[in-house]
């Protein structure tokens, strides 16, 4: 009777079910408690892809809530981004009170180049077929229908011929004006990317460039202007050793004038370790990562320990920790880097992310940075000038960086949120009320 009943439920599918791709799986657990209530679901999903409205509107045969401790499913969703540039979504379904014990996990891939549409469409799509075991003993199964699209023919379930090999091409531009009477800034900012992600491989080649100018009139005769340009070349190839084990190489190549780098090179060989298997990374990762290579410096004027070049060797340990749970999320890492001729010029750095629900309505993220450096052997020599030190058109000695914001919200009122208003909210983004 068990398996008529699992049976059943997974035959039912909305209405208005999107189409899965053939990418979406289901591993479920335990049997839900009959009611005749509609089940009360909290999402739980961040980034451009968590369209609020659009899934309130879309899946209709459930009751959402805005509140995780009044759900009775909760649906974590977490995202990577894959090999060819689109992204794999895991979507944990959590359940609570009288569906305690009742849980699924599911994935939808999406395509590298698939519009915003097609994405929240195809993650709609997931997130009702994960909900009908759920919803398949309540009064709101009477209008479900079961919706199934055949291929076209036997090949067409067939993965598709690569022609590229999982080499994945990417060419971005941006650029930023802003400006008043007496004020105008201009950012340029382009790259080109090329990389190769495989089980066993992850290969990656950037190139990235950066021109910008800000411009500041006093008065008729005054005019102050700050140019800034970088280029940047970046290599990475790693090899899977196992489930929790990489080696693998990194090196860069860059320009600066805010460091007074005329060329930079590293190059440094490395090893990882993920407590956790690889393959739970979208919701937990505890990784710690050790680098040593050498490192060739070109600088643009004379720095303040008499170097126009030099040529050290650097190593570099990071240690990191990523969660995502129904308690909230976390984002930390710490690194530790010194030159190994001269321990004392060395750096710390320490920072991340971490939103925490710490109890109905309350919520508190905290985010920020601490760089301790001893370690700026490119400082140009000279004392800067106070246009420079104004415009911040060079890096000036300090011994630390830091940046931090707290935030906390508390909402309270109506458990549910059925209803999506978007009247007053469309277009216009950056005009002045």
């Amino acid at each position: 009777m068990k398996i008529l009943r699992i049976a059943a439920a997974v035959l039912v599918c909305a209405t208005t079910a999107a189409t899965l791709s053939p990418a979406v799986h289901a591993q479920t657990t335990g049997t839900p408690h009959a009611q005749g209530t509609a089940v009360r679901v909290y999402l739980d999903c961040s980034g451009f892809y968590c369209d609020r409205d659009f899934f309130q509107t879309e899946i209709a045969f459930v009751t959402h809530v805005r509140d995780r401790g009044d759900a009775e499913v909760h649906v974590l969703i977490t995202s990577q981004e894959t090999g060819a540039g689109g992204s794999a979504y895991t979507l944990a379904f959590l359940g609570q009170g009288r569906y305690a014990g009742v849980n699924s996990t599911l994935t939808y891939n999406s395509e590298p180049n698939a519009s915003e549409e097609a994405r929240r469409s195809g993650l709609a799509g997931a997130i009702k077929l994960g909900l009908v075991r759920y919803a398949a003993e309540t009064p709101q199964a009477a209008n479900l229908r079961v919706t199934y699209t055949a291929p076209d023919s036997p090949k067409a379930a067939a993965p598709a011929r690569d022609p590229w090999n999982h080499w994945t091409m990417q060419v971005s531009g941006r650029t930023f004006l802003n400006g008043e009477q007496t004020y105008s800034s201009r950012n340029l900012y382009g790259s080109l990317s090329a990389s190769r992600i495989t089980e066993q491989w992850k290969l990656r080649l950037s190139l990235n460039g950066s021109e910008s100018e800000t411009r500041f009139e006093i008065d008729s005769a005054t005019v102050f202007t700050n140019a800034q340009s970088g280029r940047g070349l970046d290599v990475l190839a790693v090899r899977s050793l196992g489930a929790h084990v990489s080696a693998g190489i990194t090196g860069s190549a860059s320009r600066s004038t805010y460091y007074n780098q005329d060329m930079a090179v590293r190059i440094a060989p490395a090893i990882e370790y993920n407590l956790f298997p690889y393959s739970e990374s979208t919701r937990r990762q505890l990784t710690a990562r050790y680098s040593v290579g050498p490192a060739w410096y070109d600088y643009l004027e004379r720095t303040v320990f008499e170097r126009t070049e030099e040529g050290r060797v650097q190593q570099m340990l990071r240690v990191g920790a990523v969660a995502r749970q129904p308690w909230g999320s976390i984002d930390v890492g710490a690194a530790a880097g010194s030159f190994l001729d001269n321990f004392a010029q060395n750096r710390f750095q320490l920072g991340g992310q971490v939103e925490l629900n710490l109890m109905r309505g309350l919520s508190l993220d905290l985010s920020g940075s601490y760089n301790r450096l001893r370690d700026q052997i490119y400082l140009a020599a000279g004392e800067a000038t106070d246009e420079e030190v104004l415009l911040r058109r060079r890096q000036l000695a300090t011994g630390f960086q830091y940046f931090m914001t707290m935030g906390v919200s508390y909402t309270f009122g109506s458990r549910v949120s059925p209803v999506v208003n978007p009247r007053f909210s469309g277009g216009g983004a950056g005009w002045i009320d």
